[in-house]
C-alpha cells in the first residue's frame, strides 16, 4: 500500500478550526464562541499526546486487545485523569469545556484510551468530589485524580443495563458494614481499577429509593474479576465482569445518605454522557480528517476524488454534522460549568453525536474504498469504535426517553 500507518494522519482538518484560528467553540451566555488561551493550551496538549504517545502502536493494541497502561499512566501525570477536580485533591481544576476539548483530541486517535479517561473523570472523580464526604475525598480522590490509581463505575448487570432501577446486586445492611453480593457486567477499567463505585440494592421493598453507592477495593476478599470481554470495538479498553461474594464494605464507604445510590448514578451518568458525546465527536472527527486527506491524494478518472461531486458532498455533510455535534457537546459542557441542570443538553449531545459518529465513520470507510476496509488506514477501527457510543452511558433509546420526557412535560 506504500504508506506508513503512522504517517497517514493529517496535521489538521477544517473541522478542527478552533486550533487554527483560535476563535471558535463554545456557548456562553452572550453566544461568545471564543476559547480561552487556557482551553486552547489544553486542546493542544491533548492533541500532542494523542499523536506522539497514542498513535504509535494503536493498531497493534486494537488487534491484540492490549490495554495502554503506560499511556494511561502518562495521562495521569499530565493531569488528564482528574481534569475537573479541585487542585487541593490533586486535580487540574479545569472546566468541563476543557475536558470536552481534550476528550475529542484523544478520541481521534484512540477511543480505548479515551473511555478510560472518561470513566475516571466523569463518573469516578466527579462523583466522589461532588457527593463524597471529606474523609472519602482525602482517602480516594487524590490518588484517582493524579492517576496513581484508576477507578471504575459499576452499574450495569446481566439483567440491569438500561434499566438501572432493577439492581440484582445486593448490599445487605449488617450494622457497621454492608454485605455485598452479585455481579456487574461491561465494566470499563475492570481489572485496571483499584477502586470500584458499586451501585447495589439494600432495601428491595423501596425500589430505586433503596439503592446505595459504595466504594469497594478490588483487592478485598470476595471480589473476583472475570475474563476480559472480546469486543467489536474499543478493543484496547479494559472491559470485564466483576463478581462479589460476601464482600464486607464498611459503612463509611457509602456515598451520600442511605438510599442515595440511584440518584447518585443518574447524576453521575448525566456528566458521563458529556464525556461519551465528546468521545463520539472525536472518533467522527478523526475519521473525517483521514477521509479528507485521502480524498486529496487518491485519484480516479483522471483527478483527485474530492473533485467528484459524490465525494465532495459526502465531505460537506460530514463536516456539517461534526460541527453540529461539537456545538452540542460544548453547550452541554457550558451548561454544566454554569451550575445549571445539564441533563437534557447532555442527552441531546450524546444522542446526536453517537448517531453522527456511526454515520460519519461509515462514510469515511466508503470514501477510502477498499483501503478503508483494511486496518492500516485506521478508519475501519474508528467505525468499530463508534458503535459503542450509541450503547454505553445510556443507549440511544434511553436518551430519547430522557429527552422526550423533558420536552413533553412542558
Amino acid at each position: 500500500m506504500g504508506k506508513s500507518r503512522d504517517s497517514i494522519y493529517p496535521e489538521a482538518g477544517i473541522c478542527n478550526y478552533a486550533s487554527q484560528n483560535k476563535k471558535s467553540a463554545y456557548f456562553a451566555g452572550n453566544m461568545n464562541f471564543q476559547l480561552t488561551e487556557e482551553q486552547i493550551a489544553v486542546q493542544m496538549a491533548a492533541r500532542d499526546f494523542a499523536r506522539n504517545e497514542l498513535l504509535p502502536g494503536v493498531i497493534e493494541r486494537d488487534e491484540h486487545q492490549k490495554v495502554p497502561l503506560e499511556q494511561i499512566k502518562k495521562l495521569g501525570e499530565l493531569g488528564f485523569l482528574g481534569m475537573m477536580v479541585d487542585p487541593k485533591y490533586g486535580g487540574s481544576g479545569m472546566d468541563t469545556i476543557s475536558y470536552v476539548l481534550a476528550m475529542e483530541e484523544i478520541s481521534k486517535i484512540d477511543a480505548s484510551t479515551s473511555v478510560c479517561m472518561s470513566v475516571n473523570n466523569s463518573l469516578v472523580c466527579w462523583g466522589l468530589e461532588t457527593f463524597g464526604n471529606e474523609e472519602q475525598k482525602q482517602k480516594y480522590l487524590t490518588e484517582l485524580a493524579t492517576g496513581q490509581k484508576i477507578g471504575a463505575f459499576l452499574l450495569s448487570e446481566p439483567e440491569a443495563g438500561s434499566d438501572a432501577t432493577s439492581q440484582r446486586t445486593t448490599a445487605e445492611d449488617k450494622g457497621d458494614y454492608y454485605l455485598l453480593n452479585g455481579m456487574k457486567n461491561w465494566i470499563t477499567n475492570g481489572s485496571t481499577a483499584s477502586y470500584y463505585l458499586v451501585i447495589a440494592q439494600t432495601y428491595p421493598e423501596k425500589g430505586h429509593k433503596g439503592i446505595n453507592a459504595l466504594i469497594v477495593h478490588k483487592d478485598w476478599p470476595g471480589v473476583t474479576v472475570g475474563a476480559k470481554e472480546n469486543k467489536l470495538g474499543i478493543r484496547g479498553s479494559d472491559t470485564h465482569s466483576i463478581m462479589f461474594q460476601d464482600v464486607k464494605v464498611p459503612k463509611e464507604n457509602r456515598i451520600g445518605e442511605d438510599g442515595f445510590g440511584f440518584k447518585f448514578a443518574m447524576k453521575v451518568l448525566a456528566g458521563g454522557r458529556i464525556g461519551i458525546a465528546s468521545q463520539a465527536l472525536g472518533i467522527a472527527s478523526g475519521a473525517y480528517e483521514l477521509a479528507l486527506k485521502y480524498s486529496k491524494e487518491r485519484k480516479a478518472f483522471g483527478t483527485e476524488i474530492h473533485n467528484h461531486q459524490a465525494i465532495a458532498f459526502k465531505l460537506a455533510d460530514m463536516a456539517t454534522y461534526i460541527e453540529a455535534a461539537r456545538l452540542l457537546c460544548l453547550k452541554a459542557a457550558w451548561t454544566k460549568d454554569q451550575g445549571k441542570d445539564y441533563t437534557l443538553p447532555a442527552s441531546i449531545a450524546k444522542l446526536f453525536a453517537s448517531d453522527m459518529a456511526q454515520w460519519v465513520t461509515n462514510e469515511a470507510v466508503q470514501i477510502h474504498g477498499g483501503y478503508g476496509y483494511v486496518k492500516e488506514f485506521h478508519v475501519e477501527r474508528l467505525m468499530r469504535d463508534a458503535k459503542i457510543t450509541q450503547i454505553y452511558e445510556g443507549t440511544s433509546e434511553v436518551q430519547r426517553i430522557v429527552i422526550s420526557r423533558t420536552v413533553l412535560k412542558d
